[in-house]
């Protein structure tokens, strides 16, 4: 995984996507880790489990893109807080927005992601070993950064970090940096005139449509 594409949630699965790894003959199986805490577990048993369900269901979701999408979707609602992620990635456009169009830029966005990348995944190398490397707290209290590695027979480690915050007493991911490149900022970065010069609203339309594409290279 480089997603989930933003994103693990499926933001970090997606990522991967959009950056494929050769395929390799073992199935995925965790690396041995060190003690970890809810939030590193939360990653370590998510990334195996997508990995592992995306072999194992690679045929059905071949089939049945719609099956496939409604994997990505429950993905994305278990694991990822979108709607905050969306107020990262508006920056300064999300001051004074109101809940209702965060929320409507972030299932733009999230729509938009899933129509771009979400088959790309039936491509996509499984046969990896997720490694947590380690755990540390965020700046302000913020939550922590879970730093992981995909590993790969045959090619160097994809470094994968993932954001997390509580939200009602759960982990949640918020963004996801692979070889060091946020797609928060990755994303606030391409939408940041679009925004300036036609509003929230008209973005997350625009993104709806498909009039322009979230860009995860």
């Amino acid at each position: 995984m480089t997603r989930t594409l933003v994103s693990l949630a499926i933001t970090a699965v997606l990522a991967v996507a959009a950056n494929p790894v050769s395929a390799q003959t073992a199935r995925p199986q965790p690396a041995a880790q060190p003690a970890a805490s809810g939030a590193s577990q939360l990653v370590l048993n998510n990334s195996t489990r997508i990995l592992t369900t995306l072999e194992s269901r690679r045929a059905e979701f071949t089939r049945d893109r719609a099956a496939l999408n409604r994997f990505i979707d429950n993905e994305f609602k278990q694991m990822f807080d979108r709607d905050y992620a969306a107020r990262l990635v508006l920056g300064r456009h999300a001051r004074g927005s109101s809940d209702t169009d965060i929320k409507l830029f972030a299932d733009a966005l999230t729509e938009n992601l899933m129509s771009r990348y979400g088959a790309s995944l039936l491509g996509f190398n499984t046969q990896l070993r997720v490694r947590i490397k380690s755990e540390t707290a965020l700046p302000g209290n913020r939550g922590v950064r879970v730093a992981s590695e995909m590993l790969r027979q045959g090619g160097e480690p994809i470094p994968v970090d993932y954001l997390l915050r509580r939200v009602g007493g759960q982990w949640q991911v918020f963004d996801v940096m692979v070889e060091g490149v946020s797609f928060v900022q990755t994303f606030r970065n391409q939408f940041d005139n679009p925004l300036s010069q036609r509003g929230i609203r008209a973005v997350a339309a625009e993104l709806k449509s498909g009039k322009i594409q979230a860009n995860a290279n």
